[in-house]
């Protein structure tokens, strides 16, 4: 091998090491590096670690400790439906009826009435006898899979903190979302389709996007929204098909772009959104094939789309199995958003109409997965950004029509569950105060569900963090404790 010298050059004053090191020494340290970034997904050849560009931002990786999920699909029930009519039985609100409640501690946000019973019957299921509510029994069926939470507890009573604070961690200021999260962390096991999906039919939740947003992170993890109200392909996902370009003239083009692009970046250095554009315009590339089958219902046997039902949840809800059996990390479904769980008026009516729509297709979400083997490591998360009083809301203009038939909200204590992914089956977890109101044993903080979560994941939730602004942020900020009772 002869060896030449050169004189300085221009291109060489801005070196980085790994380009340093790339150049120096014939280049063995750069084949060394090669090969561990390869194990970690971020590179394949000599050139990708010269530049430690991550050949897909969404390529795998291995959580840094033993994970029991390796997926999550979270049912964001908007608006907050009422633990003490769903999961949480509160008998002594019968004996109370139309009287003022024995408590010390009300809340004072907003004026409270008299006791309002449950007009829903409870009934205990399974072996484990967990009672829940006659709205859910085909959720009920699934007892013994569930980790009923009965003793959560958020920060305010407002649906837009509240929202923002069960889906990102962060009330005010703009966080990663949970998906984004586990999604950075762990990469997608489908190339072709987006690591993190939204569904929700008829449009957008309050607070729109900043539900499933990115925040700081790449813009490769935000959430993938979905309209599942539609069941046309080019409806459900607008733009899937390029109707004036083949897929070869697409990726010449695409190709192009890249050039272009690596021209721009070299001249300029990295720009995390303009990264993000690529990475969106490869996906969308890439979606065309994969996305028509993964939405495609219809290649389902009959008998699965009975099981689910054949209306926008159950569909929804088939989807959502589709693609986490393809391979896809977080998935998230609402149901709620245009006709929410926030039934400060006609709460019998509405949360039984409700019910009715999202009791069989979730029901059936449970059976089919662990039929397949899959709910052992799925980890499915049921519940809305907070409760509701069990007390009657008292006519508040703007705020209910003033039938006094309704709940108002409440952050102090509500239910939710969580099934599959290594949680305790079968399992009750903390308690409300005798009436509802308030968590009084072993009390669950959105945060604390979240650390839980990222545990299930393989991440320690103190560790797992993201440098931005000169500051390392996690998605609980400076709080949270793992909750090791649900764990199985």
């Amino acid at each position: 091998m002869s060896l030449y010298y050169h004189g300085p050059r221009n291109d060489d004053r801005n070196l980085s090491r790994r380009q340093l090191l790339c150049k120096c020494g014939m280049g063995m340290g750069a084949l060394a590096l090669t090969s561990l970034l390869a194990q970690a997904g971020f590179a394949s050849t000599v050139d990708d670690a010269v530049s430690a560009t991550p050949i897909n931002p969404l390529t795998p990786k291995l959580p840094p400790f033993p994970a029991k999920a390796k997926r999550v699909i979270h049912l964001f029930m908007n608006g907050g439906p009422s633990q003490v009519d769903t999961f949480d039985p509160k008998p002594l609100l019968e004996k109370y009826a139309g009287k003022t409640l024995p408590m010390e501690h009300l809340p004072t946000e907003r004026r409270t009435g008299s006791s309002m019973p449950s007009p829903f019957k409870f009934k205990k299921f399974g072996q484990s006898g967990i009672e829940i509510s006659e709205l859910f029994p085909h959720i009920g069926e699934m007892a013994d899979e569930l980790c009923v939470i009965r003793s959560m507890h958020a920060d305010v009573p407002n649906h837009e903190p509240s929202l923002l604070l069960m889906n990102c961690g962060e009330a005010r200021m703009i966080r990663p979302s949970v998906g984004s999260w586990v999604t950075y962390g762990l990469g997608s096991e489908n190339q072709n389709l987006p690591g993190f999906v939204v569904m929700c039919p008829g449009g957008y939740p309050i607070q729109e996007s900043q539900n499933w947003q990115s925040g700081f992170l790449p813009g490769v993890y935000q959430g993938t929204y979905i309209n599942s109200e539609h069941t046309q392909l080019n409806q459900l996902i607008e733009h899937i098909k390029n109707t004036t370009s083949s897929q070869d003239e697409q990726r010449r083009q695409l190709d192009l772009l890249n050039k272009l692009n690596q021209k721009h970046e070299a001249a300029r250095g990295t720009d995390p959104a303009m990264e993000a554009r690529i990475q969106s315009y490869e996906l969308a590339y890439r979606m065309q094939i994969d996305a028509a089958d993964a939405f495609d219902v219809s290649r389902e046997p009959k008998r699965i789309r009975e099981m689910y039902g054949e209306n926008v949840q159950g569909r929804q809800m088939l989807i959502a199995r589709r693609l986490l059996e393809r391979g896809v990390r977080f998935v998230q479904v609402w149901h709620g958003a245009g006709q929410p769980w926030d039934n400060h008026d006609d709460l019998e009516a509405g949360h039984r109409r409700l019910a009715q729509e999202s009791d069989q297709p979730i029901g059936a979400l449970l059976k089919d997965l662990k039929q397949r083997g899959m709910l052992e490591d799925t980890l499915v998360l049921w519940g809305g950004e907070f409760g509701r009083t069990p007390v009657v809301e008292l006519p508040t203009p703007g705020a209910n029509s003033g039938k006094m038939n309704g709940r108002d909200h409440n952050h102090y204590g509500f239910s939710m569950w969580m099934a599959g992914g290594g949680v305790k089956g079968g399992h009750v977890h903390g308690a409300t105060d005798d009436f509802g109101f308030r968590a009084v044993q072993d009390p669950v903080h959105v945060h604390d569900l979240h650390a839980t979560m990222l545990k299930l994941m393989g991440f320690d939730h103190e560790k797992f963090t993201y440098r931005h602004a000169g500051r390392d942020f996690r998605l609980t900020d400076v709080h949270g404790t793992v909750i090791n009772d649900l764990i199985a």
